[in-house]
C-alpha cells in the first residue's frame, strides 16, 4: 500500500494505523516533506520515500514497489505557509492529476481511496436537509478548497471509467474535530463571545479525527468504488455548539460577519476561508446510508460526543457554564408550564 502526505495529520496516522496491522504486507509513506521524527517513530514497519506526487518520478515509486492500493489524503483547505492560491491549486488539483495518471497506468494499482469534502455540496438557502452522495451543490461553491475538490473527483471518476479494474472510492467527509485538531480549528471558539449571523442557526454535522483516520484505513483494506459521505451521527445547531463551549452568541447581520467581523474579531475569524464562512452561514447535512451500507463502516463518535472531544482537548474555560445554562432553562420551561396548566 502507498499513502501520500505521510507528514500531515491524516497521512502519517493512517501510515501508522497501517504499518501496525500484520494482514498488510508493506506501506509505502510519500511525501515531499521529510515527517517529523516523532511521526516517523510512530509509523513503525512503513517505508518513507522522499517523493513529490506532482513530479512524473512518482511512477517509479509505485511500479518499483507493485503498489496495489494507493490512499490520497493529501489535500490543503488553504494556502499553505509562504504561497498562495496558485501553490494551493498546484498540491491539490495538479498533484491529484499526476497521481492518477500514474495509477491508470500502473497495472499493480487495484484500489485508490481519496479524501474528499462535504464542501463540494456548497453551502446555500436552497440546500435539502441532507445531501446524498447524487446530489450536487444547488450554488456553485465560491471556496478555493472546494473547488479543487470537485476537480480532484472529476478526475478520480475518470479514472474509474479507464480502469474499471479498480476501485476507486471518494471519502466525503464534514468538518473534522477532536483533541488532537483542537488548536488549528478552535480559535472561533476562543473568544468569550462567539459571532454568529442574525437570523441563522445552521445544523452542523462532524466528523471525529479518529473516525475520519479509521474511515481511510478502513477504506484501504475493503472500499469498493463509488462515492461515500462519512459523517457522524446526529446534528447539532451551532447555538447549541457554543453553548456546550460555554461562550456567549453575539448575533450580527451577515455583511458585518463577513467582512468587519473578521477585522474586529482578529485570530477567532481573521483565517475563516470562503467554506468556513458558508458553513457557518447555512450549516450542510449529509445521509451516510451508503456508508454504512456499502461501505461497511461505522463511526464510533456522534457528531455532539466528537464536539465535545474537541472543547476538551482545547482545555476553553467556559465563560458561561453549560450546566447552569441547562438548569436556568429547565426552571424556565418549568415555570411557563405551571402558567400554562393554571390557565387551563
Amino acid at each position: 500500500m502507498m499513502v501520500t502526505g505521510a507528514s500531515r495529520f491524516f497521512g502519517g496516522n493512517v501510515v501508522a494505523r497501517l504499518a501496525a496491522d500484520p494482514a498488510v504486507e508493506r506501506v509505502i509513506a510519500v511525501d515531499a516533506k521529510q515527517p517529523s521524527r516523532e511521526l516517523l517513530r510512530r509509523t513503525g514497519r512503513a517505508e518513507f520515500v522522499r517523493a513529490d506526487i506532482r513530479n512524473p518520478l512518482i511512477r517509479k515509486v509505485i511500479d518499483g514497489n507493485q503498489v496495489d492500493t494507493v490512499v490520497h489524503p493529501a489535500a490543503l483547505s488553504r494556502p499553505p505557509s509562504g504561497g498562495g492560491r496558485a501553490a494551493m491549486k498546484d498540491m491539490n488539483v495538479l498533484g491529484a492529476m499526476q497521481l492518477f495518471a500514474v495509477c491508470r497506468k500502473a497495472s499493480s494499482v487495484r484500489r485508490v481511496v481519496v479524501r474528499s469534502s462535504s464542501a463540494v455540496y456548497g453551502c446555500s438557502a436552497k440546500d435539502p436537509v441532507k445531501f446524498s452522495e447524487e446530489m450536487s451543490a444547488r450554488t456553485p461553491p465560491r471556496g478555493w478548497f472546494a473547488r479543487d475538490m470537485i476537480e480532484v473527483e472529476g478526475f478520480v471518476r475518470g479514472l474509474a471509467r479507464r480502469r474499471p479494474d479498480i476501485s476507486a472510492a471518494i471519502l466525503r467527509f464534514p468538518p473534522i474535530v477532536g483533541p488532537q485538531l483542537a488548536k488549528r480549528g478552535v480559535q472561533y471558539f476562543r473568544s468569550p463571545i462567539t459571532p454568529t449571523i442574525l437570523g441563522r442557526d445552521p445544523r452542523m454535522q462532524l466528523l471525529h479525527e479518529e473516525d475520519g483516520i479509521a474511515a481511510l484505513v478502513h477504506g484501504a483494506m475493503t472500499a469498493p468504488g463509488g462515492t461515500f459521505n462519512v459523517a457522524g451521527d446526529g446534528a447539532m445547531a451551532l447555538s447549541q455548539a457554543i453553548r456546550r463551549a460555554g461562550r456567549v452568541e453575539l448575533p450580527v447581520p451577515y455583511a458585518v460577519f463577513r467582512t468587519v467581523g473578521r477585522t474586529v474579531m482578529g485570530p477567532v475569524m481573521r483565517e475563516f476561508t470562503a467554506e468556513q464562512i458558508d458553513y457557518f452561514h447555512f450549516g450542510c447535512g449529509l445521509d451516510t446510508t451508503r456508508m454504512r451500507t456499502d461501505l461497511g463502516f461505522q463511526p464510533r463518535w456522534t457528531t455532539v460526543q466528537a464536539f465535545d472531544d474537541f472543547i476538551g482537548g482545547a482545555a476553553l474555560r467556559p465563560v458561561i457554564d453549560p450546566a447552569w445554562i441547562d438548569a436556568a432553562e429547565n426552571k424556565l420551561l418549568g415555570l411557563l408550564g405551571a402558567g400554562t396548566g393554571a390557565h387551563q
